[in-house]
């Protein structure tokens, strides 16, 4: 425990060992959720429905989204308010860890779509609040002028986790049972390493309750909503673009073995995602700027779906996959500082990133939804990639109503 003032506006600089026992929670928490997404679940699909494997993956993915919705947000604010001894972010670390695992181990046994769909509601139940404690931990403990870096190692292990998760149950490990179970040793392993190692400030008194303040009002804290919209819009974009990529593989590119084809570009992306990350992390953290990178991020974003509308080939997808990973790991590195920078109150800091974090879950609601109708009446597969474009380049539109911050 620490004797940290929970409100003050950190001014100390975190070490490298912090930094580090972060980015592997991160890593775990994400594996946990990308792994399944990007491979155990559009298999289990296509197992249980065959030909309907698209509407049951979005049906599956859009209710475990809807509760992720819900629980981020809620867990945020009761992590703000926890007055356990043990702190008030790690006991959610780690309750939010076992839960993710308890639906992991239900999918791997799940037999019917029932059964995956309730396995994939607790993983996103206790992974979105294990994010929502992990989150806060940066304007918890991090100073404004290290936020772009630190920004940066949280957006790599998002995507290395989505790579790994790829090579886990690819590679490593075969079969549904294996990977889902794989996949919930790593989650815990991370999140109670995070919790072991590092100190977490504990409160004496509850701050007060107002129900009106669960959400965040867009004309009292305008900054903060523009900001909201554009971090939405990047993930929007972003869902359009990977969500379907294994069918993309499989039934347009025709790549004789789209699981194989997946972990090649998810490899050239997160090695390119974790280059774009830092370089401009330190960037920023050395200019003070924010904006400018969210800019660039999203134009070279929107260029990778672009090519894929026009040029929807295994050599444009090699193509694409880095140039994705560059944009998506330098806007990653500037917009937890550009949010963190924009966050109303400090007692609400987990509560308000948990508002922020709808931003990353809806969309995995909404992308589904919209991903039938494009498919079948703009174009199939060049049209969602060139949806994808446009709602990246809506994202740096938006993100120029941001005043605070430069």
């Amino acid at each position: 425990m620490t004797a940290v003032d929970p409100w003050a506006e950190p001014v100390t600089p975190v070490r490298r060992s912090w930094m580090g026992w972060l980015f592997l929670a991160n890593l775990g928490l994400w594996l946990g959720i990308y792994a399944p997404i990007q491979v155990l679940l559009p298999q289990q699909a296509e197992l249980l429905a065959g030909t309907s494997k698209e509407a049951v993956f979005g049906l599956v993915t859009g209710v475990g989204a809807a509760v992720a919705l819900v629980a981020n947000p809620l867990i945020g604010l009761s992590s703000d308010r926890t007055t356990s001894r043990f702190g008030r972010r790690h006991p959610w670390t780690l309750g939010g860890a076992l839960v993710g695992a308890l639906g992991l181990v239900v999918l791997a046994s799940a037999s019917s779509v029932g059964a995956v769909v309730v396995g994939w509601c607790l993983v996103q139940a206790g992974l979105n609040g294990m994010l929502a404690a992990l989150t806060s931990a940066v304007p918890d403990r991090v100073p404004v002028r290290q936020r772009a870096k630190v920004g940066g190692l949280v957006g790599t292990s998002q995507m290395l986790g989505t790579v790994l998760g790829a090579v886990l149950v690819t590679v490593v490990v075969s079969g549904l049972v294996a990977g889902y179970l794989a996949c919930a040793v790593v989650v815990v392993a991370g999140a109670v390493l995070f919790v072991v190692l590092t100190p977490d400030a504990r409160i004496a008194v509850r701050p007060r309750l107002r129900w009106r303040e669960l959400w965040v009002s867009p004309r009292r804290h305008p900054d903060f909503a523009w900001a909201w919209c554009a971090h939405f819009m990047i993930n929007l974009g972003n869902a359009f673009g990977t969500l379907y990529l294994l069918y993309f593989l499989g039934d347009v590119v025709r790549h004789p073995s789209p699981e194989d084809g997946l972990l090649v570009l998810m490899l050239l992306y997160g090695l390119a995602l974790t280059l774009g990350a830092f370089a401009v992390g330190v960037w920023s953290d050395r200019s003070g700027r924010r904006r400018a990178w969210v800019y660039g991020s999203a134009f070279v974003m929107a260029l990778a779906a672009l090519l894929l509308a026009v040029w929807p080939t295994w050599t444009a997808a090699l193509v694409a996959a880095p140039l994705l990973g560059v944009g998506f790991g330098g806007y990653w590195a500037v917009a937890l500082a550009l949010l963190t920078q924009v966050l109303p109150t400090a007692a609400d800091r987990a509560k308000d990133l948990g508002v922020v974090n709808i931003a990353n879950s809806l969309p995995q609601v909404v992308a589904p939804l919209l991903t039938t109708f494009v498919l079948a009446s703009l174009g199939g597969y060049r049209g969602l990639f060139a949806v994808s474009a446009t709602a990246t380049l809506l994202a740096a539109v938006l993100v120029t109503r941001v005043r605070a911050v430069s």
